[in-house]
Formats: C-alpha cells, structure tokens, sequence
C-alpha cells in the first residue's frame, strides 16, 4: 500500500532536485464520436472531451497542492483521428475542422497539450491516413495546442517507405507554414516506430485502440534527483553505480504511482500506466546529459556515451518496475536537445553530433528528439533520418521517433528561441550526401526475421 508518508521522504526531491510528476494524460477514446456526417463528428468530440476531461485539471492543481508534488502539465491523449474521421472526411481540410475542434476542446478543459491527431500507417496508408498525413501542416499552423503523430513501421510489419517519403514533405510543409514562429509547428509533430497505445508524453500520444473508454496515465521525471544521488557515489563500482540508480528510480516511481491512484479515485476514471521516463527540461540541474557526465563523461557524445546512456535506461526501468506493477508507455531516459542543457552545451562544445544521437538512439527510450536544422535541408534528406531511425526501433524492438525541426531561414551556428518546456536549441549540420533514390522506392522495407514468432 502506498501512503503519504513516502511522499514525505522525497520533499528534498522536489525542492532541490527537480523532482515532478510531468504529466497527469487522461486517454480518451473517440470512436463512439464516428460518423459520416463531419458537423456531427465534431460535435460529439467536443461534447465528449470536454464532459470526460472537465475537471482534470482542477484534480490535479488539488493534488499538487495537497502533496507538493509539481505536476507540470495536464494533458489529454485521443484515439488516432484517421480512425474517427474516415467516414466523414472527404479532404485535408475536412480534418482541419477537426483539429480546430480538438483545439477549442483543450482550450475549454485548460490542459497544456492534446494528442493524438495521428495516423498508424505501418504498414499501409488508408485514404483517410492520407488525407489526416496532408491536413497536417495546416492543422498545426492553425491551432496551439494540438499534437501530432505518425507511426510509420514496427518490427512486426516493417517500415512504411511510402509514408516516410511523405512525411519528409509534411515535415519541411508544416515548418513553412509556421514559419513565423520559428518553424514551431515541426516541434508539436513526431513520426514513430513501434509507437505505445498508453504513451502520456506529447507530441506522441495518442489512445490506443486496445484500451479503456477513458484511463489514467502519469508520467514522472527526476533527471536532477538521479543526478544528485551519483554524485554521493562519484568514483564507486558500477554495482554501486546501478544499485544507486534503481533505488533512485524506485523512489520517484512511487510518487508518480501514488499521484495516479489518487488522480483514478478522484476523477473516477481507471488507472492505466506509470511512464517512468527520465524527461529533462531546460532548467539548470534537471538533465540526462548531466547525469552521463556523473558517470564519467566529459560530455555528452564523448566515447562512452551509449554505454552510459544504456546503463542508466536499463537501471531506470529495473528500479520502476519494482514499485509500480502497470508500468508502461516509454519508461526510460529521454534525449531532447532543445529540452535539455547538457545536451545543447554538448552540441556547442562539438561533442554531440546528430550521428551521435542516432548511435545514443539504439538503448534509450525514444530517438532524434527536438533537434533543430538547416531551414534548406531537403524533404528527402529528413526521409532518410526518419528510415534511418524507424530501421533502429525495427530491428531491436522498441520504440524510436523523429522530432526534427527544418528552421526555415536560419543555418548552423545560429540558434532558435521555442520557449517553455520546448527550450531553445542551437541549429545542427545535417549530412549533405543525398540518398533521394533510396526513398524515392515505393513500398515498404520487409519486417525483420526475429519478427516471426508466431
């Protein structure tokens, strides 16, 4: 039985140590919400989201306020709207409608961010996957806090080269379309692998056809509390090293399990999972990059790096798992650049390099995340890093993702200003070398041999 009590031990956490619970994300499935008729369908989302998620954010102010425990945003993840609209919608604009409605619903409810204007296209793209993929540039142009996904591949149908090849193009579209604000709109889109049904973290949530009506999920964070318990064992055994890092894990799962169960109970909706995810955040001593630089590493990208960055993702998760039996979502450490200060001190000291962060990719949770490039780089080129990075999470069954933002009108050595929790990040050289006859192929790249278990 969890109690107050253990909140109690962690007061220093949240303090000093940049401990909080970083998302309280109610699921909410919309496929009641399907019809041919788009007024209708847009009626019923707004109707439904904003009955269910009506008093989410109050709950979870009250529960911050009762344990003080921060809990930085409140969000809602939705079922994949190419399912819902696909009777209804006939055009890219037709979605559009619906965007401007999950926006006004978010708006209404006060929650930071609603995810899941996505499409599953593994393996194939449906009409409807489409016309939602082509929607999305004005879709993100035209609305603030809605967030997008696609996943492109996984390791049971391999990857989709038509949908990649596209989602190039959608990439560098929706940076010219937001052009004025730096490109912002390629920050709230993220294309994905092997992407979760219960993920709580934007821009990739999204609710899973295969869960509740509705459900509970919360994602913790604590870069800064993992940090300073190293820093006690600076110099000690790599059994001191783990030990220390599952303990630590342990204790800031246990908060978050504690903030779901009273959040379930209070909003009278089910738990779902625990995300137990190192997710960094601009603010000074709340950093993975930091911590690989505890362990050993004169910065983040120096030769060690993956292997450090494995141990930590695989303590992290050892130590959840234990104090939390529905773990589930991503559950390891993230690596955004522009969300992370070690990260882009490491980037200006030349230490940390976009192929660095790809080789970083194949043992932590998610992939290239929040990295910003040349406005000029090519559609074709961001195809490539996004078959590059889905070929990762293919092969070693686990989730991998692009969140790459092509800064129109700006190039390296300049940086870009995104504000909040997006931070700030400085512009990385991409490979020039083309590889447009490789993504040009039409179909898709076959799934991996291990993927045979039935």
């Amino acid at each position: 039985m969890i109690n107050i009590f253990e909140v109690t031990e962690t007061n220093k956490m949240v303090e000093q140590e940049n401990l909080d619970v970083r998302t309280i994300t109610m699921g909410i499935n919309l496929l009641d919400c399907a019809s041919d008729n788009l007024s209708e369908v847009n009626e019923k989302i707004y109707k439904k989201i904003t009955s269910l998620a009506k008093d989410l954010v109050s709950t979870g102010n009250d529960i911050e306020k009762e344990f003080g425990v921060p809990i930085v945003n409140k969000r809602i993840s939705i079922t994949p709207i190419s399912l819902v609209g696909a009777a209804a919608c006939k055009t890219p604009q037709d979605y559009v409608t619906i965007a401007k409605t999950l926006d006004r619903a978010a708006h209404t409810v006060g929650v930071n961010f609603i995810g899941g204007y996505s499409a599953i296209v593994s393996k194939g793209m449906t009409k409807s996957d489409e016309l939602l993929i082509r929607s999305i540039p004005e879709a993100m142009a035209s609305t603030e806090l809605i967030c997008s996904s696609v996943n492109v591949g996984s390791t049971k149908t391999g990857i989709n080269m038509d949908a990649v090849r596209l989602m190039g193009h959608i990439i560098k579209e929706t940076a010219e379309y937001t052009k004025s604000d730096d490109s912002l709109g390629c920050a709230k889109l993220v294309v994905l692998c092997n992407a979760p049904d219960d993920n709580p973290f934007m821009a990739g949530a999204f609710h899973g056809v295969s869960e509740d009506d509705a459900v509970i999920n919360v994602g913790v964070s604590g870069p800064g509390v993992v940090k300073y318990a190293l820093e006690s064992v600076r110099g000690e055994s790599f059994e001191v090293l783990c030990e220390t890092i599952k303990k630590t894990a342990f204790k800031i799962t246990r908060v978050g399990q504690l903030v779901a169960q009273e959040a379930s109970r209070r909003l009278g909706i089910p738990f779902g999972i625990i995300d137990l995810s190192l997710a960094p955040t601009p603010a000074v001593g709340d950093s993975v990059a930091d911590i690989l630089e505890e362990i050993g590493l004169e910065h983040a990208g120096a030769p060690g790096t993956t292997a450090a960055l494995a141990l930590l993702n695989d303590q992290v998760k050892k130590g959840g798992v234990m104090a939390s039996s529905y773990v589930g979502g991503l559950s390891g450490a993230f690596i955004p650049v522009s969300e992370d200060q070690g990260m882009i001190n490491a980037v200006n000291a030349g230490a940390l390099t976009i192929e660095k962060l790809e080789a970083m990719t194949c043992v932590c949770s998610v992939g290239l995340d929040m990295i910003a490039v040349p406005g000029d780089t090519k559609p074709e080129t961001l195809s490539g890093i996004i078959a590059d990075e889905a070929a990762i999470g293919m092969v070693n069954q686990k989730t991998t993702a692009v969140r790459i933002i092509p800064v129109i009108g700006k190039g390296v050595g300049e940086t870009v200003e995104f504000g909040g929790l997006l931070g700030y990040a400085p512009i990385m050289p991409v490979n020039s070398f083309d590889c447009s006859a490789f993504v040009n192929r039409k179909g898709r790249i076959p799934a991996p041999i291990h993927s045979f278990k039935n």
